[in-house]
């Protein structure tokens, strides 16, 4: 299967990041998969922004007590406005940033009828949260992303083991941690590889030889240029 090409908060080098015109840039000019981020404002709506604290000028706002509408004057929009723009072809990456989130995401993904089972993925570095889900949502690929933490325990292979015993399904590193063989192991257990912050044209070419599975990058264009020159090369080798 081909590489998901994540676009990280959108096309957060081209538009502002988090906000409705990043996505539809994003998917317009090509990225198969959005990221995102994912609190839970006071009336209870999933919305889609880095930081718990925002602010626009003079005007800031705790993202958790502020309404869905307050925080839409500044730009930051709700899960159902993503899919409501964007329609639901697409994979999406969901980074939770407060645990309360996690269900009303899931809901609200459903409620937008998000297409096949499988292209919504919930990213977090609780494993105790990613488990809460597993049974509840059965139909949401769940991913452990530790960020820079140390994740890389003396038996490899047995913290891979668990992770796919635990019913996780991906496992989320930086760039830099993956080498072929780790990504190898993995594959091995059943779990798809994905790699964040591959913004260079040398990090997504190193990516695309390991064979991992999804990338987030930035910068949209440079992303599926090189992942298309990458594989109208693997074609025409394979010819």
């Amino acid at each position: 299967m081909a590489v998901i090409t994540f676009a990280h908060r959108g096309a957060r080098a081209d538009r502002p990041e988090n906000t409705r015109p990043a996505f539809r840039f994003a998917l317009e000019r090509g990225a198969r998969g959005l990221e995102t981020d994912a609190w839970l404002a006071a009336d209870g709506e999933v919305v889609l922004v880095h930081d718990e604290r925002i602010r626009r000028g003079v005007r800031r706002l705790r993202v958790t007590e502020a309404t869905a509408a307050q925080l839409a004057e500044l730009d930051v929009p709700r899960l159902l406005d993503l899919y409501a723009d964007c329609g639901t072809a697409f994979e999406l990456s969901v980074d939770v940033k407060q645990p309360e989130a996690a269900g009303p995401l899931v809901e609200a993904a459903r409620t937008a009828g998000t297409g096949p089972p499988g292209r919504l993925w919930i990213c977090s570095g609780s494993r105790k949260l990613l488990a809460g889900l597993r049974d509840e949502a059965p139909d949401v690929k769940l991913v452990y992303s530790p960020g820079r933490k140390p994740v890389a325990p003396a038996a490899m292979e047995r913290f891979a083991a668990d992770l796919a015993a635990e019913g996780d399904h991906c496992l989320n590193l930086h760039h830099s941690e993956w080498t072929r063989g780790l990504v190898a192991l993995f594959h091995r257990f059943g779990l798809s590889t994905f790699a964040w912050d591959t913004q260079e044209t040398r990090y997504i070419l190193a990516m695309l030889r390991m064979e991992i599975d999804g990338i987030y990058c930035d910068r949209v264009d440079r992303m599926v240029a090189t992942v298309g020159e990458w594989s109208d090369a693997t074609t025409d080798a394979t010819d």
